[in-house]
């Protein structure tokens, strides 16, 4: 069935008050502790204004994968797979894991960014197969089914959300909406399940993840509409792409805002398709076993900032901040795990060439919240996923919902907000000049009508702004060409990052470090002419 080519729920974000009253005191407000988190600031800056000296060293290794995040790290756990061991990562930051990363306190583990992946599907098997690996999945049943570790599985309740004065179960919201919204509602969740099990004429499911798995029936890339137009729909899915996409649903491409709620297809033994799994470290908790696995080959707080190829392969000049030196880094094959407009600026003046630097990122704020205990509420009770209706937060998760203890004790909540209010650029300037007590003060406003008295439990609060956070998948991203383009090598130089999937998901990310992975062993194995 075609679909009708209109602009897909174009609604603006829901409006909400400012945060400009905080109906607490002084005392209180400077009785918490905190401070802003995140990358070495002055590393960064260098990197991005230059003037590192010239190499006094020089190293060599078969493979040399800029860049720790997920797609880093599953390329060198790819390359051990294939029994290439001979391969070296380089890290900017002190910590590796990119927007997976996640920090650890007196009371719990927490992340700073992801915090879940739901149950892969058919279409990414190489998810499936790292879930083996790390024993998420632990078995199958007669049927093939996989069976997952019981305690990786998000528990009960899983999500609420606070509308009308009090909480209520699920976040598709349900309190206070008349008959004609409802089925609304129900019509566009029916219709999505339909979309879930179609498929275009190439035979391909409409929708999949990773999204270049997906049918290129031209009807289906040429979306542009689906119509539903309930105010409480266009929250809903509004509340969606800004989760994913960190972007409302009007700066969305219409194949993306139905690729949210159609592409999932997962399934276990041991849980219904939509479960997630998660960690109290959030997907820190998987960058932390593929970290594990890498060892010493990983070399932190290291800026990789000129990238050339050479008649043998590629060369990574590269500032490492803890010797205080440039290294001249010489390897057969180069995998360049970073964010295209990064890749731009390490190639040198061609690097923008076919509109590598041309993608939109979506600029994030994510504070770990630490209370003495849990505040109250009304109506439902804390569920991992906490949503807040009028607000331009996302809420917050729980990292210790995963505990088994029931005795009621501290707890650290991690609240997300994406920065969408302007075009991203703006965003993010506004953000650079914000300090930590306006962080502050707009968290525990935003949390004060669902939590009253919330601030005399707050012990402190980390915030840390992401100003490239996560690629959007804007109209004309995903579709136009330049997303196969770029992943192609530049002879020995190659490239892996979600972004070059077109969405920010930890399937996209691993599936393009596999890929990379298994590219360089073919052209190293003369399969490929390089």
């Amino acid at each position: 069935m075609n679909p009708r080519r209109r602009t897909f729920l174009k609604a603006g974000a829901v409006a909400v008050a400012g945060f400009g009253a905080f109906p607490f005191v002084p005392r209180t407000r400077a009785r918490i502790a905190g401070g802003m988190a995140g990358p070495d600031a002055g590393l960064g800056h260098r990197f991005r204004d230059g003037g590192f000296p010239e190499p006094s060293a020089t190293e060599s290794t078969n493979v040399l994968v800029v860049g720790g995040g997920i797609a880093g790290l599953a390329t060198g756990r790819e390359l051990d797979r294939l029994g290439r061991r001979d391969w070296k990562l380089l890290e900017l930051e002190n910590e590796l894991g990119g927007n997976a990363s996640s920090g650890r306190n007196a009371v719990s583990e927490f992340p700073w960014g992801a915090h879940y992946v739901p149950l892969p599907g058919p279409e990414a098997p190489e998810v499936t197969t790292l879930f083996e690996e790390l024993g998420v999945i632990v078995g199958r049943d007669p049927r093939g089914l996989p069976v997952y570790r019981e305690e990786y599985l998000c528990h009960d309740p899983q999500e609420r959300l606070f509308v009308d004065g009090r909480w209520q179960e699920g976040i598709v919201p349900h309190f206070g909406i008349g008959a004609r919204e409802r089925l609304r509602i129900e019509a566009f969740l029916a219709r999505m399940g339909e979309l879930r099990s179609a498929r275009g004429n190439d035979g391909k499911p409409l929708f999949a993840v990773p999204a270049d798995r997906s049918s290129r029936d031209p009807a289906w890339l040429a979306l542009d509409r689906e119509g539903f137009v309930s105010p409480e729909l266009r929250w809903y899915v509004d509340y969606c792409c800004r989760d994913d996409f960190g972007a409302a649903s009007d700066r969305v491409a219409a194949w993306a805002g139905l690729h949210y709620f159609a592409a999932r297809r997962g399934s276990a033994a041991n849980a219904p398709g939509h479960a997630v799994v998660t960690w109290p470290a959030g997907n820190g908790w998987i960058a932390g076993r593929l970290r594990g696995g890498a060892g010493e080959r990983c070399v932190p707080r290291t800026a990789a900032f000129r990238v050339t190829e050479t008649d043998g392969g590629a060369e990574v000049w590269a500032w490492h901040a803890g010797a205080a030196r440039t290294v001249r880094h010489r390897a057969r094959h180069v995998v360049l795990a970073v964010p295209q407009f990064v890749a731009a600026r390490m190639l040198g003046p061609d690097g923008a060439a076919g509109g590598r630097a041309s993608g939109v990122y979506s600029p994030w704020m994510v504070a770990n919240v630490t209370l003495r205990s849990m505040p109250p509420g009304r109506g439902a009770p804390p569920a991992w996923d906490n949503v807040l209706r009028e607000s331009r937060s996302l809420g917050y998760v729980m990292a210790t919902h995963q505990s088994l203890d029931a005795v009621p004790r501290a707890t650290v909540l991690t609240y997300y907000q994406p920065l969408d209010e302007g075009l991203p650029a703006e965003s993010r300037r506004v953000a650079s000049g914000r300090g930590w007590e306006s962080w502050r003060d707009q968290i525990l406003a935003d949390l004060g009508p669902s939590h009253p008295g919330i601030a005399d439990l707050v012990e402190r609060i980390d915030v840390r702004v992401w100003g490239h956070g996560m690629i959007c998948p804007v109209p004309g991203w995903l579709w136009d060409g330049r997303r196969g383009a770029l992943a192609k090598p530049r002879g020995r130089v190659h490239f892996a990052h979600s972004d070059l999937g077109g969405m920010s998901l930890f399937e996209e990310a691993c599936v393009q470090g596999v890929r990379a992975a298994r590219d360089v062993v073919a052209r190293w194995e003369g399969k490929i002419d390089a």
